[in-house]
């Protein structure tokens, strides 16, 4: 079975007969080649009905025993200590208010459409660290993938900005510096706070590859 690049790179981050609850599911493609593929037990979850249905079309056509949930989240999902949570394809506040709460397992794998920073402060102060950030690019689309850990770990905010990890891919510094200067040249001079702000953060990505390529 063939997934996206970004859905692989997910998948590849799960042990064999784990069991996975996969929030936000969509089409359940995830959660299908996870059970064809590496004998996990799955949830997909989702709240939009129509997704569930295209969910349901696709556990037929595979031949899949994957289990589907309409849900909120993870409202009405027991949850174990040794499952893995996958919320991919949302927003930050969105994935902060399906977590927040709850009793979450030690494994937690994410990936945001947005606010990267306010993410991992909020997942780490929850008390998990950072095992792994890969950067992908799918279709034409880039995307940070992130494993949490249970565990305490400290980080600086700086590490919490970039990434302790991902900071350290030229390929992504170098997407976020392409995106961080757009942004800037789009700002009105007159607004010498908000131009002040990303200038740092473009002098701090320009640092941050000049230490990987003197490497």
């Amino acid at each position: 079975m063939k997934i996206s690049k970004r859905l692989k790179t997910i998948a590849d981050l799960i042990p064999d007969n784990s069991r996975v609850i996969d929030v936000g599911c969509d089409h359940a493609y995830l959660s299908i080649y996870l059970s064809r593929e590496k004998n996990c037990r799955c949830i997909a979850s989702d709240v939009n009905e129509n997704a569930l249905e295209n969910a349901k079309k696709n556990k037929r056509k595979y031949n899949s025993d994957i289990e589907i949930v309409l849900t909120d989240g993870l409202n009405g999902i027991d949850i174990s200590n040794d499952d893995y949570i996958i919320i991919a394809g949302m927003g930050t506040t969105t994935i902060c208010n399906i977590l927040k709460d709850k009793k979450l397992s030690n494994n937690i794998i994410i990936s945001s459409n947005n606010q990267l920073y306010e993410l991992r402060k909020f997942v780490v102060e929850l008390g998990y660290y950072i095992s792994e950030e890969i950067f992908v690019e799918d279709y034409g689309k880039k995307y940070v993938i992130i494993k949490f850990i249970k565990g305490i770990k400290k980080y600086s905010k700086k590490e919490l900005e970039y990434g302790p990890i991902v900071s350290k891919d030229i390929n992504y510094l170098s997407y976020e510096l392409t995106k961080l200067l757009s942004i800037s040249s789009n700002i009105d001079n007159s607004n010498f706070l908000t131009k002040l702000k990303y200038k740092k953060k473009i002098k701090n990505i320009k640092k941050l590859i000049q230490n990987e390529q003197g490497k």
